[in-house]
């Protein structure tokens, strides 16, 4: 089962069963077989090179490109997906590091039509006119960033895209983000907490569930569960319900 995270953007895809027991988690999830950051994808290397290529948007007039933004004009569904660590080249592009790995993740911040920057309090959106994988990371040139310095100014910058510009998923795949939250119930239909979280144990996904407990002494503790995101233990995904059915006991 499209994340670090933070509302951060992966997405899971539960794996079929191995031979060996799954072990932890990742950005996007599978559940034909594998799932903060909060809600980003993972994508397998060979479906990402074609988004690697430079993805051009109407560039419009660089003169209204970037502009301000308040808390209130701030999408309700915006999911930080990377930060700006640097520009690159001359030209007013920059260097983001993407939450999720560029080149298996990196097609959310490479199609996205608008980037919206927070640094510290100041909220900023811009346009992106370009977009590309680089290596390990991602480059863009946004409106209204003519030059290096320009460019330079937005180091630090934490980046987000509107969930509603993520890319289409498969019908057995999850953006990490769509399922914290979730109520986690088993086939008895035991409840066994939330999804507080995803981890990516380089394998597949792994579901972070919290759950209320009672310490030695009786006191009220949220302790936590780790089920793999993976097919023979996750059943069914149903974001309507806000539930996830999950084939793993109570006691595990």
């Amino acid at each position: 089962m499209s994340e670090r995270d933070s509302g951060s953007s992966g997405r899971v895809k539960a794996k079929e069963p191995t031979q060996e027991l799954p072990k932890g988690a990742s950005s996007r999830a599978k559940t034909s077989g594998q799932a903060p950051f909060g809600a980003f994808v993972r994508k397998p290397v060979e479906r990402a090179e074609g988004k690697a290529k430079a993805n051009v948007t109407n560039a419009g007039s660089e003169a209204a490109a970037m502009r301000a933004e308040t808390a209130e004009s701030w999408p309700a569904d915006a999911v930080e997906v990377g930060a700006i660590v640097d520009a690159y080249g001359l030209k007013g592009w920059v260097k983001v590091a993407a939450h999720a790995d560029a080149g298996h993740g990196g097609d959310a911040l490479l199609g996205a039509k608008r980037w919206w920057l927070m640094k510290g309090r100041e909220r900023k959106s811009a346009p992106s006119l370009q977009a590309k994988t680089h290596s390990d990371s991602v480059v863009a040139h946004l409106g209204g960033v003519t030059d290096r310095d320009a460019a330079l100014s937005l180091r630090g910058s934490r980046v987000y895209i509107s969930r509603s510009e993520f890319p289409a998923l498969e019908a057995d795949e999850f953006y990490w983000v769509d399922l914290l939250g979730l109520d986690v119930v088993n086939l008895a239909g035991v409840n066994l907490g939330k999804v507080a979280d995803m981890i990516d144990n380089g394998a597949h996904s792994v579901l972070r569930v919290e759950y209320s407990a009672a310490d030695k002494t009786g006191k009220p503790v949220i302790a936590e569960r780790l089920i793999p995101f993976v097919g023979v233990f996750v059943k069914t995904v149903d974001q309507a319900a806000k539930q996830i059915i999950v084939d793993w006991e109570a006691d595990y």
